[in-house]
């Protein structure tokens, strides 16, 4: 998940960073992209008990949590229940990564129940990813200006790190505003739809991204969803406007799916190196390098990047394998590549010196 009304600008290229420079010279680590076939021909299928398991979990957890919050309880109760709210409904609206890279058939009724559960009530059903995420995967189109899902972060302005974060923070006013008001409008004049498809129906990054309409089952989950999506932001508003919902349970809920969003866009911010400033195509191996994994011992990742968003420069080279199956690849390729493998250095430590790194690369552009 992340903002789709960013609007950012993009640099002209200037030159690789030395990092970017460093990984050319390289060159592709056959050795690696070998390893990486072979290791783990046996994690693709996906596991439906951790599946549902993990899913049911984090949404009982997360529901409750936000029920407690709506009780007028003093002190720091209703604090703590919203911040096991967000984490909780974090987790489980990151499924929708999931389901961008599942097969038809491998997980029978999971998107449909992950959408009424999640999806749909947090405003960001799986029609807004899929199909968009794919081509962040796409070997020609990564760190391209054809790529959703990503902007040269590292080397743009400093301000634009700030406004990367509060875009997130404010997205739930703007996917209220899409369903209720743009979707319907859009059903009747066609000029606006092919603008509220193109511009404002995928979970993107790029301001430059136009998306292409779907077609065939894409097309039919396409628009169950979307008229669920709403059917249930107009409820949301009418009910507010006519007193049945609390003004106050109303701001609880906006604010607790900020939450979830803000804090999904802090881990966009650090999923990626964003070196990639002259967003010409990247050899496999590049593409490594530029994503980020933060694999154990640290343990605060399980929380801001759930769902094997932690080893997100493993998920770029077996795209394919489930999440839980990405730290058993990892321990298979730690443990059969050289210590002057490319694979060892994209493992980084922990949130904020990855921040950090992005910010002092800004900050120096600035200077320049």
């Amino acid at each position: 998940m992340a903002s789709e009304t960013m609007k950012l600008e993009v640099p002209a290229a200037s030159g690789e960073t030395p990092d970017m420079a460093r990984a050319a010279k390289r060159g592709d680590d056959k050795a690696m992209l070998k390893a990486a076939a072979t290791l783990t021909r046996d994690l693709n299928r996906p596991d439906a008990r951790i599946y549902w398991a993990d899913l049911i979990a984090s949404v009982i957890i997360g529901y409750g949590a936000l029920a407690l919050c709506f009780a007028v309880v003093p002190g720091w109760v209703p604090w703590i229940a919203g911040t096991v709210a967000v984490l909780a409904l974090y987790r489980a609206g990151s499924f929708i990564h999931e389901l961008a890279h599942i097969k038809k058939g491998d997980l029978p009724w999971f998107r449909l129940v992950w959408n009424i559960l999640v999806g749909v009530p947090l405003l960001a059903p799986s029609f807004m990813y899929e199909g968009v995420h794919n081509q962040h995967h796409a070997k020609t189109k990564y760190g391209t200006v054809d790529d959703p899902e990503y902007l040269p972060l590292a080397s743009m302005k400093p301000w634009s790190l700030p406004l990367f974060l509060i875009a997130a923070a404010l997205a739930p006013i703007g996917l209220l505003f899409r369903f209720a008001v743009l979707a319907p409008l859009s059903a009747v004049w066609p000029w606006l739809r092919r603008h509220v498809v193109g511009r404002y129906s995928g979970l993107q990054i790029n301001p430059l991204f136009v998306r292409d309409p779907a077609e065939g089952q894409q097309a039919r989950n396409w628009r169950w969803q979307e008229i669920a999506a709403s059917a249930w932001a107009m409820s949301l508003i009418g009910m507010m406007a006519t007193g049945i919902l609390p003004i106050r349970i109303f701001l609880i809920v906006l604010g607790v799916i900020s939450g979830v969003m803000f804090l999904n866009q802090v881990r966009t911010l650090v999923a990626h190196l964003w070196e990639n400033e002259s967003l010409e195509p990247m050899s496999v191996t590049d593409q490594y390098l530029d994503s980020v994994n933060v694999p154990p011992p640290a343990t605060l990742p399980a929380l801001w990047a759930p769902v094997g968003l932690r080893y997100h420069g493993v998920h770029h080279l077996l795209p394919g394998v489930p999440y839980h199956n990405l730290g058993e690849a990892h321990r298979r390729l730690s443990r059969e590549l050289e210590a002057d493998s490319a694979y060892h250095a994209s493992h980084h430590r922990a949130l904020l010196p990855l921040v950090g790194r992005i910010a002092r690369s800004t900050m120096k552009r600035r200077a320049a």
